[in-house]
């Protein structure tokens, strides 16, 4: 975890995984990397909440593997995050109570899956894509610790690979371009903030 900045109430706090992902951001809003993972987005957010102030709101920018062809080439915004390795129906069954369910956070835009596995493989890809347009690692995490700290959040992701044979090496190659977008976007979209 590495927070870059100061948080304030009047600004919101960039969240990304990675210092890749970062690369192009300017220094004139505080940004949260959290390290790959649910678990490291979730503390790493949580600890920065529970320490107070509480910025404006949260963005977790980041990268994203496409499960559906067509979705490469421009930036996301997610309406509805789900977590893909977590089988909330057995949990359901067993308990009673439902844990980790979706979570919407817009009434249009993308759905994306969050796991603990970055998607390399068409069998996954293709699982995934029944219930997701997209996958990555950290989105629900993000949104979870967000919304129970009572913060609004967007997610923000931009296609770095097919989440098919080959992801790792397309998200190597690609992920600087990535980082190029998001950075265009928040210059864009947060002018002056």
């Amino acid at each position: 975890m590495q927070l870059i900045g100061t948080v304030a109430p009047d600004r919101p706090l960039l969240v990304l995984a990675v210092a890749e992902e970062a690369a192009h951001l300017g220094e004139d809003l505080p940004v949260l990397l959290t390290g790959m993972g649910k678990v490291n987005a979730a503390t790493a957010l949580a600890t920065v909440l529970a320490s107070g102030p509480h910025p404006a709101e949260v963005i977790n920018l980041g990268t994203a593997g496409a499960l559906r062809p067509g979705l490469d080439g421009r930036i996301h915004l997610i309406g509805t995050v789900l977590q893909h390795d977590l089988d909330t129906r057995v949990l359901r069954q067993l308990t009673g109570q439902s844990f980790g369910g979706p979570l919407t956070l817009a009434a249009d835009g993308a759905v994306l899956a969050t796991g603990d596995l970055f998607v390399s493989d068409h069998a996954a890809r293709d699982r995934l894509a029944a219930a997701a347009e997209l996958v990555d690692m950290e989105g629900y995490a993000v949104a979870a610790a967000a919304q129970r700290a009572g913060v609004p959040v967007r997610l923000v992701k931009y296609v770095s690979d097919e989440a098919g044979e080959g992801a790792a090496k397309a998200w190597r190659d690609s992920v600087d371009d990535c980082a190029v977008r998001l950075a265009a976007w928040v210059r864009e979209q947060l002018a002056g903030r």
